[in-house]
């Protein structure tokens, strides 16, 4: 997935309001960007972080640029923008490019499901069980190479497993997809000590039938698109 316009790099002043950001460019001058993830951002909101911004001419938007990257400096990039991972996955599906999920002939995204919620992507194939797959994308790392989630409570979250499990007990296929926004991960795990509920909610999905797949992103300034599947490890 190409961004839509040449990013342009920036120092992040501070995060606020959830959706908002303050930067300063290059040249010196100080912009507020908007900032598209409600999450905690833990590790990723530091004053002083090299960032890169989406500038956007859009007369309906009131704030021109959007936070779309954080550059580590190391050769490593984290995708800040939650509404990536579900278009950059169903380019992915639509290519057949998941051997996991390439066997279904039909792709529907946002279908209404369980209390009140949406199924990320429900896969349909004549003669097949429906596959309902919930995406959650990884953006913590606290220790080399280990990508966690959830980075904040998430009840949210808690609910998705339930209903998938539930979605189980009904005869479908059901899946937690992660998808890794950021291109220093090894493997994923779930950060326990954050939300003791999710992984107590995830243990009985996963023994319930929920099945599990991880697979990270390849980054740059130019573009975010699926790369590997890495492993999943509790």
């Amino acid at each position: 997935m190409k961004f839509a316009q040449p990013l342009i790099p920036a120092t992040l002043l501070r995060r606020y309001k959830r959706f908002l950001a303050d930067a300063r460019l290059e040249d010196g001058t100080e912009i507020t960007a908007h900032c598209a993830n409600p999450g905690s951002m833990l590790g990723l909101k530091d004053e002083g972080m090299r960032i890169w911004l989406e500038p956007n001419d859009d007369p309906k938007k009131k704030l021109k640029y959007g936070w779309r990257l954080v550059d580590h400096e190391n050769g490593h990039f984290t995708g800040v923008d939650t509404s990536v991972p579900n278009r950059a996955l169903r380019q992915s599906l639509l290519a057949r490019e998941i051997s996991e999920l390439a066997d279904y002939e039909t792709i529907r995204p946002e279908v209404k499901y369980g209390q009140n919620s949406r199924i990320d992507f429900l896969l349909t194939h004549p003669g097949k069980p429906d596959f309902y797959v919930e995406v959650k994308c990884v953006t913590l790392l606290r220790e080399a190479g280990k990508g966690e989630f959830p980075d904040s409570v998430t009840a949210r979250g808690t609910k998705h497993l339930n209903e998938l499990t539930e979605m189980i007990a009904q005869g479908h296929r059901a899946m937690l997809f992660y998808l890794v926004q950021r291109t220093d991960v090894e493997f994923v795990t779930l950060a326990e000590d954050i939300d003791p509920t999710y992984a107590a909610a995830f243990d009985r999905a996963q023994s319930a039938g929920v099945e599990v797949l991880a697979y990270d992103c390849e980054i740059t300034p130019d573009a975010i698109v699926l790369g590997k599947r890495v492993p999943f490890r509790r």
